[in-house]
């Protein structure tokens, strides 16, 4: 049954070869999910933040969307853009590029949905802190560039951090929009989540086991940065 761990056989189930390729995997596809929520979710939170704009609530429902939405829902709306026969799919692939069913879609779908973690940590913080420390860099002329750059981000280290774990915890996890867009091709696709999922059905204690390396691992990163991010926790 599914619950008992087979300790006289632990080392061997986590270590096997889907395991360890599902395991990389994972890492690697979370970590550029990572990047890209900090490339995408930084701008997003500043623009959210500090811009006075009324249709920013349309905008925010967007961005915050993946929140709501369960995750094969997302996959299919990513496999309705980036398919084969979707809206931007189809022209990447009569340019020669395929993103639905490979490692790329993976990262896209784990950033789909970690994204709005990044953002909402960002923007409450810029709108907790508020604007004195920036205007005042202002008045002695500073460039807007300069001071997002050297003021605002600075500020925003502590928040920036506590999104870069929650963003990175939540890509490590996905599931439903992974298999939806990207399929569970072992060492392609097939992340841990998905790996554990197919043991689930084949070989219980692999399962179980891979579920503790999942939550180590989680467990792992969350202590790992806390430190440096102390003051946001």
């Amino acid at each position: 049954m599914v619950g008992q761990v087979d300790w006289p056989r632990f080392v061997a189930l986590i270590t096997s070869e889907s395991s360890r390729a599902a395991l990389e995997l994972s890492l690697r596809t979370a970590s550029a999910a990572t990047v890209a929520c900090v490339l995408l979710g930084v701008p997003m939170a500043v623009v959210l933040a500090r811009v006075p704009w009324r249709g920013m609530a349309v905008i925010r429902a967007l961005v915050l969307l993946p929140l709501v939405l369960p995750p094969v829902v997302g996959g299919i709306a990513l496999l309705g853009a980036f398919g084969r026969t979707g809206l931007l799919g189809r022209h990447l692939v009569a340019a020669g590029v395929q993103i639905a069913f490979s490692t790329t879609a993976v990262v896209l779908a784990q950033t789909f949905v970690a994204l709005p973690f990044l953002v909402l940590t960002l923007e409450g913080a810029m709108r907790s802190g508020g604007q004195r420390y920036e205007a005042i860099a202002a008045t002695l002329g500073a460039r807007p560039s300069t001071v997002l750059l050297r003021v605002t981000i600075p500020l925003l280290a502590p928040a920036l951090a506590s999104g870069v774990v929650l963003s990175f915890a939540r890509a490590l996890g996905e599931f439903g929009a992974t298999l939806t867009f990207a399929g569970s091709l072992q060492g392609r696709t097939r992340t841990l989540p998905l790996e554990i999922y197919l043991q689930r059905e084949t070989d219980p204690d692999a399962a179980v086991a891979l579920s503790l390396v999942l939550v180590a691992v989680a467990v792992l990163i969350v202590v790992l940065a806390r430190p440096r991010s102390r003051g946001a926790w």
